[in-house]
C-alpha cells in the first residue's frame, strides 16, 4: 500500500494556468494525436490528473513553476531554486486525480530524480532513482529516506532525461 501521496497540480493553479501559464503565456490547446503532432504524443503524462494523455483529448503544454506556487502558500523564498518547466494539462476542467492511487508515471526502468527541498524552498539533496519492478515499494523507500531528514519539507519527482516535473510529495 502506498504510504505517501503523489499530488497533482491543484485546482486553483490549474484554473490560473488555463488562463496564463507561469511564463505569462496564454493557453494554446490542441487535440492529442497518436503521431504527436503538433506537440504531445498520446501517452505523455498529464499533471492535472496524474495519468497519460489519451487520443482525442484537448490538452495544452504550459509552463509550470511548482516550487514558486508552493512558496506562495507557505511564505518560503526559494530564490534561485525557483524554476519553471513544461507540463501537460487538460485544456478544459477535468475530474483531477482519482483518489488515492499508486505512484503515477512509474514505468519500471524509468529514470527519475528525487529532489528534496527545505521549508525555505532550497534544495537540500536529491538522488537518482530508477523505477523498480515494484514501483510502489521503491518509491515508498525513496520517500522514507528523503523525509528521514528533518529539514525536508517536500519532494519533487522529475524525469531524469529532461528534468520534467512529474509530481510532488509533501511531508506526511
Amino acid at each position: 500500500m502506498t504510504t505517501y501521496m503523489a499530488l497533482p497540480i491543484s485546482p486553483t493553479a490549474l484554473k490560473e494556468l488555463r488562463h496564463l501559464d507561469d511564463a505569462g503565456q496564454p493557453l494554446r490547446p490542441y487535440t492529442a494525436r497518436e503521431d504527436g503532432v503538433p506537440i504531445a504524443c498520446v501517452g505523455s503524462p498529464l499533471r492535472c490528473c496524474l495519468r497519460a494523455i489519451e487520443p482525442g483529448e484537448r490538452v495544452a503544454l504550459v509552463s509550470y513553476a511548482p516550487l514558486r506556487r508552493w512558496a506562495r502558500e507557505t511564505g518560503a523564498e526559494p530564490g534561485a531554486y525557483d524554476e519553471a518547466g513544461p507540463v501537460f494539462i487538460h485544456a478544459d476542467e477535468c475530474a483531477g486525480a482519482r483518489g488515492a492511487q499508486d505512484y503515477p508515471f512509474a514505468r519500471p526502468g524509468a529514470l527519475r530524480a528525487i529532489r528534496r527541498y527545505n521549508a525555505d524552498g532550497h534544495i537540500v539533496g536529491g538522488r537518482f532513482f530508477e523505477v523498480p519492478d515494484d514501483a510502489e515499494t521503491g518509491f515508498d523507500r525513496a520517500f522514507e529516506e528523503a523525509f528521514a531528514e528533518p529539514e525536508v519539507a517536500l519532494v519533487h519527482v522529475r524525469a531524469l532525461e529532461y528534468g520534467c516535473f512529474q509530481f510532488e510529495v509533501r511531508r506526511p
